[in-house]
């Protein structure tokens, strides 16, 4: 079965599920993209692995991670599989000893993963036929509260759009904020001050 290499495009909040946000993978040489809506702690995990941020302790994925090296288990790659009834499903393919292992797993922690281990992301070409590209469409959820199924696909990215927050602040006052939101452990703060701070810098 054909594989297509998939990259990170982007991660949004979602204005159809609250709370929730919308992480975008899209096909290395196209322009197909598979929107996968997430939980706010998955979507943390992965922009903070994406950013460079180093949380004061290591958070859930950056474990899994020490783990992996600690016992030489090498994440050769993450596998979306499957896409049934709105849902993605995902594989972390390990080495170790020369033994290959398939563990399944959310969409959303495998690519948590694979961002701390520079793994490649796959899907198959079957999958970015069905869904690949989509957009324009809205999917309305029923508010399932801690059993929401943060790996179905909405169809729709949005951006929530609000006025700028820092913009008040100098790079040195913006450094100081990023500080104490890493201290205090919010890192989705630490995240939108760190793209505050490169905006500026660039």
């Amino acid at each position: 079965m054909e594989k297509i290499r998939l990259t990170i495009t982007g991660i949004v909040y979602s204005s159809t599920q609250s709370g929730s946000y919308v992480l975008t993978l899209r096909e290395h040489h196209g322009k197909r993209e598979l929107p996968i809506v997430i939980g706010s702690f998955e979507a943390q995990s992965i922009a903070i692995a994406l950013e460079k941020i180093s949380p004061n302790r290591p958070l859930t994925h950056d474990l899994i991670k020490l783990i992996c090296s600690n016992f030489d288990v090498n994440i050769k790659e993450i596998v979306i599989y499957r896409f049934h009834e709105g849902v993605f499903f995902a594989k972390i393919l390990c080495e170790q000893e020369g033994r290959i292992s398939e563990i399944d797993c959310r969409t959303s922690d495998a690519v948590a993963v694979a961002v701390r281990t520079n793994a490649p992301i796959y899907t198959h070409e079957e999958i970015l036929k069905e869904v690949g590209g989509v957009t324009g469409l809205n999917t309305n959820f029923e508010d399932e509260e801690d059993d929401v199924d943060y790996d179905k696909s909405p169809f729709l990215v949005t951006t929530e759009i609000s006025e700028d927050p820092y913009k008040g602040f100098s790079l040195d006052e913006l450094n100081q904020k990023l500080n104490e939101a890493l201290e205090n452990e919010e890192y989705e703060l630490a995240s939108k001050i760190r793209d505050e701070i490169q905006k500026r810098r660039s």
